[in-house]
């Protein structure tokens, strides 16, 4: 049928407001299309808030603390700075027994942190004195402090390759240090003097200590030693949080 020219006036009036309507519409989509999109969330840092090895330096005991007698030895003294390690799990299945008289005997049980500070003090005529605090992620320096039991099953004594005798080891819980804390006891009836090791945790970091000095087998001076190095550590780890 042949539109008259009104009838087309009428229909092209009619879809005037649809060809509105398509343009309004179309406005919409691409305003929503330019909008910009939201940025990803920033990796959570697995350190943040966990001392570094220049802040546990400064929580040892300083050299004034050791009796006459005592001094450093340069060689033990090492801290990871102001940068953090990765951490590591390994297996203490088997552990070295002879490295329970050695320094970073904590390492023994198989966790590793991720930042530590340590050092030594000898003296020739009253023996060693041994400090270092090693800081973990998470709940790691409770499963350390769970370790060490392990160890100590695992070396009920090891052969001296010094004096080529044996070396009894015994430990135990301690109350009274940090949050919770365990000692070490290694003796020889061919040496003067045994050895007294002490693993105190404070929150995410452990102290551990080795102490000879003294009659006791060390056990006199680990323990006071350790009361020094956790006092210092928890004031630090105050002062890091309000700041």
């Amino acid at each position: 049928m042949r539109l008259s020219s009104r009838t087309f006036a009428v229909f092209a009036a009619a879809a005037l407001p649809l060809v509105l309507a398509a343009c309004s519409s179309g406005s919409t989509s691409s305003s929503a299309g330019t909008s910009p999109s939201a940025k990803p969330a920033k990796p959570k840092d697995p350190n943040a808030g966990l001392l570094t090895g220049t802040q546990l330096k400064a929580a040892l005991a300083p050299a004034s603390y050791f009796p006459s007698g005592f001094a450093a030895d340069a060689s033990l003294s090492r801290d990871t700075g102001d940068t953090y390690q990765a951490p590591a799990t390994k297996s203490a299945a088997k552990p070295r027994c002879a490295d329970l008289d050695a320094t970073s005997w904590i390492s023994l049980t198989g966790v590793e942190g991720v930042s530590f500070a340590q050092n030594s003090y000898i003296s020739k005529a009253s023996g060693e004195l041994d400090q270092e605090i090693d800081v973990y992620r998470g709940t790691a320096s409770t499963e350390v402090m769970k370790g060490l039991a392990k160890v100590v099953a695992a070396c009920p004594s090891y052969t001296d390759t010094d004096t080529h005798s044996k070396v009894t080891v015994t430990g135990a819980s301690a109350a009274g240090l940090g949050d919770d804390a365990y000692a070490i006891t290694l003796s020889d009836s061919t040496w003067d003097n045994g050895t007294t090791l002490i693993a105190a945790r404070v929150g995410t970091a452990v102290v551990s200590v080795l102490s000879t000095d003294g009659s006791d087998n060390g056990a006199a001076s680990a323990k006071k030693l350790t009361v020094q190095v956790v006092a210092s550590l928890k004031a630090k780890s105050d002062t890091a949080k309000q700041g």
